[in-house]
């Protein structure tokens, strides 16, 4: 049975093809992103999008589909689409029990080993809350100062990543931060919010890379220590499964995976076991034969 969008002026729901609900603009998008919107959602898809469309002159969702569908992956429109679809919605301090694990079990036996300078990436790191709260707790506890660590971050939306680049937050990004730690790592800028230290500004290096591209992705996925938390909420099964595949093709083994609290593997992968480690659980990079090789349990 084929699918169709209606050609519909934009503003107006789509009508429903025979079957079920239209879904060409959705699997596109979910193609290019990772990001799926189930039948409930894709108002709110079309409700970010119409934007565009009109700013390009479509008449119709089914105009915009093809626009896209001719553009290339990373450049043009679906540059605009990436910021119009990335969630946002993150601040410092959160999900500690993660970031207590890494400071105080991971780094350390890492060190221990005398393997040299340690990669840690912040996959999908938005305005870089998350980044910038990993070099803070490595700040505390020394780390920055007696070790060698780069820190990597990327994201999909150019727009996300240039707020991270300015590092200025609001309120909202603080609302878990102890105050003494915005105090000593940050400073009030007369716009308005709070800029934190050029030192760590230079600390991160941000890039853009979309996490269902295998070639954006490669050279970071093998860092050692991957954050990847709050992001797959938002992905359809089988995009997880490619995109934790390909960590697993780069990742060395006994490498560390982190990933939100709600969010789980456990019948996604068998390249990672889970492992309770200090006061979290992380997925640990296991040794195999053929890695990269990820099945349904």
């Amino acid at each position: 049975m084929s699918r169709v969008l209606a050609e519909k002026p934009l503003g107006e729901p789509l009508l429903s093809a025979p079957g079920g609900t239209p879904t060409l603009l959705r699997d596109l998008i979910h193609d290019h992103t990772g990001t799926f919107f189930d039948s409930d959602r894709i108002e709110m898809m079309l409700d970010k999008l119409a934007p565009l469309a009109r700013q390009q002159g479509c008449q119709s969702f089914l105009d915009y589909y093809y626009l896209l569908k001719s553009d290339g992956q990373t450049d043009g429109e679906w540059s605009r689409v990436m910021d119009a679809l990335s969630v946002q919605e993150t601040y410092f301090w959160r999900e500690m029990d993660q970031i207590h694990t890494l400071v105080n079990v991971l780094v350390p036996a890492w060190f221990a080993q005398a393997r040299g300078p340690l990669r840690i990436w912040s996959a999908a790191c938005a305005s870089g809350e998350e980044p910038f709260t990993i070099a803070i707790a490595l700040a505390e506890a020394g780390w920055l100062e007696r070790a060698k660590i780069e820190i990597l971050a990327s994201d999909a939306s150019g727009a996300a990543l240039e707020k991270a680049r300015r590092g200025i937050y609001r309120e909202r990004s603080f609302r878990a931060l102890p105050a003494h730690l915005r105090s000593k790592y940050f400073q009030s800028v007369p716009q308005g919010g709070w800029c934190i230290q050029a030192e760590f500004l230079a600390r991160v290096r941000f890039q853009r890379a979309n996490l269902v591209d295998a070639a954006q992705i490669a050279p970071l996925a093998s860092a050692p220590i991957i954050f990847c938390r709050n992001v797959f909420i938002y992905f359809s099964p089988e995009a997880i499964r490619r995109t934790v595949s390909r960590f697993a093709e780069r990742m060395p083994a006994g490498g560390h995976l982190l990933v939100g609290a709600s969010e789980s593997l456990i019948r996604v992968t068998n390249d990672f076991s889970l492992e309770e480690i200090g006061s979290a659980f992380v997925y640990v990079k296991k040794a195999s034969e053929a890695p990269g090789v990820s099945r349904p349990l």
